[in-house]
């Protein structure tokens, strides 16, 4: 399929806008070139999926809309505003970005509640505040009660809702997921694509999540991205209109097979 013709989403204005984003990395030996130029405009509100064979590029560009990579060349405005300006990331747009890895990343010597508060308390939210800020966002998540334990007494989809809550900590526009829950099991990983719709249908944050998998991809997505093999480039887009919210029988209608069928069959053949 075509990428310009397959996703009817025009609509809105763009949280995130990607002009001709590329991505070389240097080596001993030659350039690596991991992202050929991309374009993509991300509507505020939309939850989209990045989907790709390993080595493809969908983490590299995360991670530059994200802040932590400086694209080669090629332009990145979140909510507007240039993320890059002369080599320099800039604040205020980097200031509406959450972020969530496939390891939670909490410090074992803070409990609960003070991983989820450190961004507060590095802003210099005073404390009264910033607890208040931490159980409702604790009570969003579905964790209340354990801000006292630290991260070791947590199973890991515990720790990754401890994750999510701490990057929603300073109430960030946009919410970008790396594998957030690639390393869990198979029934908490259900589990945890049920939680993250609930938090996005009351939050309505803006989300790109990274994923390998085909099933939370149709799952969770109103739209999913297919980056080719390196040097990454969009192949397709995918349109996911089933009607929200999705319960997990929803994987055995036919509209979820003939999306993943799709999906799966383009895969295989640009891999």
């Amino acid at each position: 399929m075509d990428a310009s013709a397959t996703s009817s989403r025009a609509t809105g204005a763009s949280a995130i806008s990607i002009e001709q984003i590329e991505k070389w990395f240097g080596t001993r030996d030659q350039p690596v070139h991991a992202l050929s130029p991309v374009d993509l405009s991300v509507p505020e509100g939309e939850l989209l999926v990045l989907l790709g064979p390993s080595g493809c590029g969908k983490t590299t560009l995360l991670r530059m809309i994200g802040g932590l990579l400086e694209p080669t060349s090629g332009t990145l405005r979140i909510e507007g505003r240039n993320l890059w300006k002369d080599g320099q990331r800039q604040d205020d747009a980097l200031s509406e970005l959450g972020m969530v890895f496939q390891d939670a990343h909490l410090f074992p010597w803070l409990t609960i509640e003070e991983n989820i508060g450190l961004p507060l308390e590095l802003k210099g939210i005073v404390r009264a505040e910033r607890l208040a800020r931490v159980r409702e966002l604790m009570q969003l998540v579905g964790i209340s009660g354990f801000e006292k334990r630290w991260p070791r007494e947590l199973s890991g989809g515990m720790k990754q809702r401890a994750a999510i809550a701490r990057a929603l900590s300073y109430d960030p526009k946009i919410l970008l997921m790396d594998e957030p829950f690639g390393a869990l099991d198979a029934m908490t990983r259900d589990a945890m694509n049920l939680e993250l719709q609930r938090i996005w249908t009351q939050t309505r944050k803006t989300i790109v999540l990274v994923t390998h998998s085909i099933s939370e991809a149709v799952f969770l997505a109103d739209r999913i991205v297919l980056l080719s093999p390196r040097p990454g480039r969009i192949d397709t887009i995918v349109d996911v209109p089933m009607a929200r919210p999705r319960s997990l029988d929803i994987q055995a209608t036919l509209e979820f097979q003939t999306i993943a069928k799709t999906l799966r069959h383009r895969l295989a053949e640009i891999s």
